[in-house]
Formats: C-alpha cells, sequence, structure tokens
C-alpha cells in the first residue's frame, strides 16, 4: 500500500481514525510492521497514480461536517458510534473512502494509524489558527503530543517515501510513452516434430512468432487495436513435408494455434476500432485482418485464445471452424446484450474491401457474414450462422475456400483433390462457392476448475455451377484450470476435424471417406506471471479421411512470453 501526501492521507483519514481513535476506550488496534515497498516505474506504479489522482477529485467533492451518517455502512446502533460521530463534528478530520464506507471492522497498520493522526493533527492546527481553539481541550492536545512522539518514525518515513513517490510520478510523466496508449506483448519460442506414417521428411524445427499489441483508448470506454506481427512458423504436415500411404500429400490438420507468419518479416496485423453506444451495444469497425471470431463468444473458454501462446496448441482445439470460414478482411460488427445473460453478435467482413476492381470492393467480392446468439452463464449455448462466398484463386491449395487452417484437403474443397475423386479436370474444380454454415456450442462449468466445451459444425457449400457439398465436424474438450498450481492450465479434446461428408457433383454423387479424427492433450505450467511453458501433443487418427493412412503425432514444447 502506498500513502501520498495530502489526498492519499486524506483518503486514509478514516481508516486510520488513527490518532483521535486512540481518545476512545476499548477499540482494538493492531500495531503491526508493514513493509512499506519503494514505487517503481512499473504498471503497478501507474495504477497508483491513476488511484491517486481520482481519490484527489472524489474528496474534493461533497466533503462537510455531518457527524457519523454519513457513512452508509456505520449506523446509531454501533459501539462507537457516538465517539465517531464527536469526532468528525468537533474535528472534521475523518473523510472515510470515496465510496461513502468508513470500513470500520479493518484491522489498522501503523502508517495508516500515523497518516489519519497526522490529518487530524493538521485540522486542530487549522482551528486553533482560525481561533477556534475553544474546540480543543488541554487533554486532547496532551494526548496528541504523545502520539506525535510516539509515530515520530512513522511519520518521518511517511513523508519520505510520499517525496520519493512524488519524484517518481514526474519521472513517469516526463518519460512516459503515451497518455492513451499501452502495449501488451507476446512472444513465443517453439520447438516441435512429427512422427509416424510417412512422417519421415518432417524435420525437427525451432520457431518463433512474436506480436506487439498497441490500445489506445480516448474515452476509458472505447479502445483502438493495433497489432503488428513477425515470425516464421511454417506448418509441419502442409505441402511437401509428408505424402500419406494413399497418395494425398496436403492437408490443413494439426496446425498450430500460432502457425503462419513466415520470414520474420513485421507486418501490420490486426487494426480496429471499438467503441460502445449506451450500456448494451457495443460496434468494432475493422480495417484489417479481421476474422469473426475476434469479436464474438465462440463458447470455448480456455481453449480459445485468439491464435495465442496461452491457450490450446491448434486450431482446431480454439474454436467451432465455421467462425473463420472466408479470408481475413475488413468489416464491421455490433454486439447487442438485450437481456443479462443474453448477446447477439452480427458482423461482415470481405477480404476484397480495398479493391476498386470489377468483382471486388466491399460488397461485390469474397465476404463472410455472421450471426449468433449465446445464453448462459455457467452453462451456456451458442448458435450460430455463417453466410460466405469465396470466388477462384490462382493457386490450388489452400483454395478458395477455407476452413480457418483446419480440416482435411477435401473438406477445403481444394481442386485438385475434387478432381481425384470426380474424375474431371482439376480447372473445372476451382468454381467459386457459395456456402451457409450452421453451429452449436455450448459450455458447462461444472466446478471451478473442472470445465467441459464442446461443439458441432455443418458447413452446405455449392460450389456454383458444379454441384453441392456436406461438410462436418464436431469435438469436445476438457479444462481443467489452476491444475497444480494457481496458473497452470490442463486440457484434453478430441473431436473430428472439418471432413467432406457428402458431395454432389456429375461425377461422383455419392462420395463418402472416413472421419478425419483429432486428439490432443496439452498442459500449460505457468513458472512466472509472464512466463509458460507447454507440452502438447496432437494425435491425427485417420489422416485426409481415410483410415488406410497412417497415424502422425505431433509434439511441441511451447513457451509463451507475456508482458
Amino acid at each position: 500500500m502506498y500513502l501520498a501526501k495530502t489526498s492519499w492521507i486524506s483518503i486514509l483519514k478514516f481508516p486510520a481514525i488513527a490518532g483521535a481513535l486512540l481518545l476512545l476506550p476499548n477499540l482494538p488496534l493492531r500495531a503491526e510492521s508493514v513493509e512499506f515497498e519503494t514505487p517503481t516505474a512499473t504498471s503497478e506504479s501507474l495504477e497508483q497514480i491513476e488511484r491517486y489522482s481520482n481519490e484527489e477529485y472524489n474528496n474534493s467533492i461533497g466533503q462537510g461536517v455531518e457527524g457519523a451518517s454519513k457513512f452508509r455502512d456505520v449506523s446509531p446502533s454501533d459501539w462507537a458510534y457516538q465517539a465517531l460521530n464527536d469526532l468528525i463534528i468537533r474535528y472534521d478530520c475523518l473523510v472515510g473512502y470515496p465510496d461513502g464506507t468508513f470500513r470500520g471492522n479493518r484491522a489498522l497498520s501503523r502508517y495508516e494509524f500515523a497518516a489519519g493522526l497526522n490529518a487530524c493533527l493538521n485540522q486542530i492546527e487549522r482551528l486553533i489558527a482560525a481561533a477556534t481553539a475553544d474546540f480543543v481541550t488541554r487533554e486532547d492536545l496532551e494526548t496528541l503530543r504523545r502520539l506525535m512522539q510516539e509515530f515520530e518514525t512513522e511519520l518521518a518515513s511517511l513523508g519520505t517515501r510520499v517525496d520519493s513517490l512524488e519524484a517518481r510520478t514526474a519521472f513517469l510523466e516526463d518519460h512516459q510513452f503515451s497518455t492513451t496508449t499501452k502495449l501488451k506483448g507476446e512472444v513465443i519460442f517453439s520447438l516441435s516434430d512429427a512422427w509416424g506414417g510417412q512422417t519421415d521428411n518432417v524435420q525437427t524445427v525451432f520457431q518463433n512468432r512474436t506480436r506487439l499489441n498497441f490500445l489506445t483508448s480516448f474515452t476509458g470506454k472505447d479502445q483502438l487495436q493495433v497489432r503488428l506481427q513477425a515470425g516464421n512458423v511454417a506448418p509441419l504436415l502442409p505441402g511437401g513435408n509428408i505424402t500419406f500411404d494413399d497418395g494425398t500429400s496436403a492437408t490443413q490438420e494439426g496446425r498450430f494455434t500460432y502457425d503462419g507468419p513466415v520470414g520474420n518479416n513485421v507486418v501490420l496485423d490486426i487494426l480496429r476500432y471499438r467503441f460502445p453506444i449506451g450500456n448494451k451495444i457495443n460496434v468494432q469497425i475493422i480495417a484489417n485482418n479481421g476474422l469473426h471470431h475476434y469479436y464474438v463468444d465462440t463458447v470455448n473458454p480456455y481453449f480459445e485464445g485468439l491464435a495465442g501462446g496461452s491457450n490450446a496448441i491448434s486450431r482446431f482445439a480454439e474454436r467451432n471452424p465455421i467462425y473463420r470460414i472466408g479470408p481475413f478482411g475488413a468489416g464491421a460488427a455490433i454486439a447487442i446484450k438485450p437481456i443479462d445473460k443474453l448477446r447477439l453478435d452480427f458482423g461482415y467482413i470481405s477480404n476484397e474491401a480495398e479493391d476498386a476492381g470489377p468483382g471486388a470492393g466491399l460488397f461485390n467480392g469474397n465476404y463472410s457474414a455472421i450471426a449468433q446468439a449465446v445464453y448462459g452463464d455457467r452453462f451456456k449455448v451458442g448458435l450460430t450462422y455463417v453466410h460466405a462466398y469465396d470466388g477462384t484463386m490462382a493457386s490450388d491449395f489452400p483454395s478458395r475456400f477455407v476452413l480457418g487452417g483446419t480440416g482435411t484437403i477435401f473438406a477445403n474443397l481444394a481442386p485438385a483433390a475434387l478432381a481425384s475423386i470426380t474424375g474431371l479436370p482439376a480447372a473445372t474444380m476451382n468454381t467459386p462457392v457459395a456456402s451457409n454454415s450452421y453451429g452449436i456450442e455450448t459450455s458447462l462449468q461444472i466446478t471451478p476448475n473442472i470445465i467441459f466445451n464442446g461443439w458441432v459444425g455443418l458447413t452446405n457449400a455449392r460450389l456454383i455451377g458444379l454441384g453441392d457439398a456436406n461438410i462436418w465436424n464436431f469435438a469436445g474438450g476438457l479444462a481443467l484450470p489452476d491444475l497444480g498450481k494457481e496458473g497452470n492450465l490442463g486440457g484434453v479434446f478430441f473431436g473430428a476435424a472439418p471432413t467432406l461428408r457428402g458431395l454432389r457433383t456429375p461425377g461422383n454423387r455419392n462420395f463418402s471417406r472416413d472421419f478425419a479424427y483429432h486428439f490432443e492433450a496439452f498442459y500449460r505450467h505457468q513458472i512466472h506471471k509472464n512466463i509458460s511453458i507447454t507440452p502438447g501433443v496432437i494425435w491425427l487418427l485417420n489422416p485426409n479421411q481415410n483410415s488406410n493412412n497412417s497415424d502422425a503425432v505431433i509434439g511441441t514444447l511451447r513457451t509463451t512470453f507475456t508482458f
């Protein structure tokens, strides 16, 4: 606890009823030694400075000599009510807390005692100087003189520490980064490898990713987020790293939450601004790299980490993949809370919003729109609908249709994969896709340390001019927060990654292959409030929807630094 000269002492005038309260008989006081740390230029000091200014403002308004009745937690039936009332009326040196409370049952430290005594002494000096000494008796002065001598050391220490705090406050004001912006960062180091099946070409890798978030508030209720990102986390399995037994060589299964950026080039990642309208509506404007899961509740606590390094290991375990249908883009979203426990979200994102060419722009290019309702508290249920349009792309995989970096090559409707099962030329498979996705998400907090989450997702995709596809996924996860010690997190997750279960085209009307199962387990060990180490394993069964393909196992040791 830190004390400052004038305004903080006024806050402590009450709890440290202090010097004057020694005049009361039978009042239990605790005379203990309190370690008084020297404030440093940290977030704690900034919070202290902010609290200092707020308390000074609060204590400058509406103060008057009303007696003990001005405290809302003091009643005439309290045993010390009359003594407290007399002290306030006679000396007006007990102010209390800004919320109007007295907190008379709380234990008292010697520093608080000294602060309260100092406040009463100052008030008595003012009364004497104003020729109103009749309010002060000789016995009072003698008692206060004794108290001054007894607490001389504490009063001197208090003054020294206040001077130090003021000096540090002045330093912070002169050297602060910004009066409106906070910097939050995350750095991930990961050591990873894959085993089993045809993974001989997958080498052990040491990868990294860095994020810097600049969070700016202009009103105290809004927020402008600017995020810079760099990394070199290439996925382990997609591309030429692996060829499964059935000849397929690409999949989006088993990707890490934090993979994607390569080359360690610094890029502008997220750029968005959010602000409230009244008490029930929140609006977001997304200018770059927007995705639906950035602003809706994915109903997957402790696994959802917003592609960070503190929760689940894989992208699939973070959320129902339908939240990430459609590429990154720009747009807007609105969240409404019409009643308690009910939240409604609506959002629209276009990944060609900046392109003024034909078939592009905010409304004529690729887009994705979401509508969702979530109800509950300890037990939550979410109903999600996503409509998307994805045009053709020059590259073969990932194709124009994406499921957020999850699922099989078939579920992502890669033209070459579709050609292999339809017998049609791959060029004819690269058609625009219009899709409607439906999701049901649930979360049940069985106890504060046992949470079960689960979901089911269905995507009906129309390959325009070619046919229809049905893509399913489902999953369940058990989260164990504070496992072993506070701050740790254990997680077990199992489900079927997005799997193509139905395809109706001129060349194939009854396509059906195995579900691509995904098992995951991880344990985040919080070795410091800003450092965690997370060993984790991902086991892929029936990769690329084929039970004849050998299973693949991916292991990682992730270290996350936050600041």
